[in-house]
């Protein structure tokens, strides 16, 4: 006849005072909870497919996304408007899976020290984004953005985007031969600063 006072070898007793089954057992059931909640993802079509009218950036506006996330952009400017009121109404159309489909590792977020920049592009003009990058308080003299005068002095490494966009291809972005081929040529003679204006002046255009 069984020992009534047996314990389970999974007991809660056993878990709750084994300090490394308890890490052991949170660990599993992170894991597959992480597997049921993502791994879906993959197989969706809303969040794999882009949507119409989002191409892949160019050589220059790549090299500009680069740039911004080299200096820490991102830590005061999310990419990511959510569906409320008073977020479309201020930035434009919510953020959606479909536009972010090319960007690795994508840009949302949502920390708000800046506005907001999802839709930003076509909103300012080419030489206001050169000044405000050179010296935003030249614009905004409440801003406490930092300079980032060096950018106009600083040349595209050019060298490096013909292996960077292979890179990406692989990972399903669908750069063509020719545009790989032909990618440090775009991008001779262009500033830093030529290339975050690029990339900025995309962001959001194709949900305008």
């Amino acid at each position: 006849m069984a020992n009534d006072n047996s314990k389970s070898v999974l007991s809660h007793e056993k878990i709750e005072t084994s300090n490394f089954l308890m890490i052991v057992l949170i660990l599993v059931v992170l894991l597959f909870g992480g597997l049921v909640e993502i791994v879906p993802l993959f197989f969706q079509k809303s969040t794999t497919e882009p949507i119409k009218g989002i191409e892949p950036y160019t050589a220059l506006q790549l090299a500009g996304r680069d740039i911004y996330t080299r200096e820490g952009c991102y830590n005061c400017h999310s990419q990511m408007i959510r569906p409320f009121r008073a977020e479309t109404l201020r930035y434009g159309h919510y953020s959606v899976a479909g536009e972010s489909v090319y960007d690795h590792p994508f840009q949302w977020g949502s920390k708000r020290t800046g506005p907001d920049l999802a839709r930003v592009g076509a909103k300012y003009s080419d030489e206001w984004h050169r000044i405000h990058l050179t010296n935003p308080r030249d614009l905004v003299p409440e801003s406490n953005m930092p300079a980032y005068p060096w950018l106009a002095k600083t040349p595209v490494d050019a060298a490096v985007m013909p292996a960077h966009m292979t890179a990406l291809r692989r990972v399903g972005v669908p750069y063509t031969d020719a545009q790989i081929a032909s990618a440090a040529e775009d991008v001779k003679g262009k500033t830093e600063l030529d290339a975050t204006i690029a990339y900025l002046q995309v962001l959001g255009l194709a949900l305008r």
